[in-house]
């Protein structure tokens, strides 16, 4: 008799502790809740009523009603498919030369002593504190034919004519290039400080050769940070305007100079907005294809 009533006891005293934990954690998410108010608040603000906004609007024709005019008419027309082709193009060889040039030098800031790689890095910072559009026209005076470039080389009798470096695709690669730098050394260098210089010396005391042991042991450690800084570059290039616009000078046009025109000098919304769409779906899905090759291949974005 003594043994059920103290197991009954037993039973309910674990019964009011559960219900005790639930009800705190009923309280936790309720206030976990309550501090992401604002935030989801501000998300919908920002990006989901703008971009359901856009959505909407890419479907209103010229007429006023509904419809996939808009669609139809970048599937069909030439110049839509010639125009995300540079701009996927243009992206793509800027990511490219990104990566060719900031992984030595991330990889010659991480081998630096702490108080000179400090250093070095506000040579890495320092075009963050200039305006975008302050330094393309700095790089429009450096390129044009009669620019300081071209005067020096001239003057040094190294060419005779000047160099095609302004208004055309390689001007527009090199001031995207410059404004894109620091968006992949700056996650690269974070994942380079990262791994154990120890691993290295191991890799050499078992007999790897330096070039060896930084192909097989380094590298790899250091993908996740250059799969996500290159990712970074890719995407930010695809919506760039004022670089194209001035340094191009009309020969490379991307998408987001047409979306421009289509508002601007045809007040087309739903066109503009079309576009829209179509690249942030392109974007998503190439997004979505690096994350799926990168969890086939082991890779870095979890």
């Amino acid at each position: 008799m003594t043994d059920a009533i103290v197991t009954q006891f037993q039973s309910t005293a674990s019964n009011h502790h559960r219900e005790a934990l639930k009800r705190q954690r009923r309280n936790e998410n309720l206030a976990l809740f309550g501090l992401s108010v604002p935030g989801v608040l501000i998300y919908v603000l920002a990006l989901v009523f703008p971009v359901g906004l856009m959505t909407f609007l890419s479907f209103v024709g010229a007429d006023g009603g509904l419809g996939v005019e808009n669609y139809l008419r970048i599937w069909e027309s030439p110049i839509y498919g010639e125009i995300f082709k540079v701009t996927f193009g243009v992206a793509f060889v800027t990511t490219a030369i990104v990566v060719l040039i900031g992984y030595p030098l991330a990889y010659f800031l991480s081998q630096l002593p702490s108080r000179a790689a400090n250093l070095a890095m506000l040579g890495v910072l320092m075009p963050f504190w200039t305006a975008v559009l302050v330094r393309t026209y700095a790089w429009l005076i450096l390129l044009q034919n009669r620019g300081i470039i071209n005067n020096t080389l001239i003057h040094l009798g190294i060419i005779n004519q000047p160099l095609a470096l302004a208004n055309n695709l390689t001007g527009t690669l090199i001031g995207m290039v410059h404004v894109m730098l620091p968006f992949l050394v700056l996650p690269l260098y974070g994942s380079m400080k990262t791994v154990d210089p120890s691993l290295m010396s191991a890799a050499s005391n078992l007999g790897a050769r330096p070039s060896r042991a930084f192909w097989d042991v380094f590298f790899p450690l250091s993908l996740p940070g250059l799969l996500s800084g290159a990712l970074m570059v890719f995407v930010l290039c695809l919506g760039f305007y004022v670089t194209p616009a001035v340094l191009g000078g009309g020969r490379v046009i991307m998408v987001a100079m047409r979306i421009d025109a289509n508002v601007r000098l045809y007040s087309s919304w739903g066109a503009a907005s079309a576009l829209g769409v179509v690249l942030i779906l392109s974007t998503a899905t190439l997004l979505l294809l690096a994350y799926w090759i990168s969890r086939r291949s082991g890779g870095g974005l979890k």
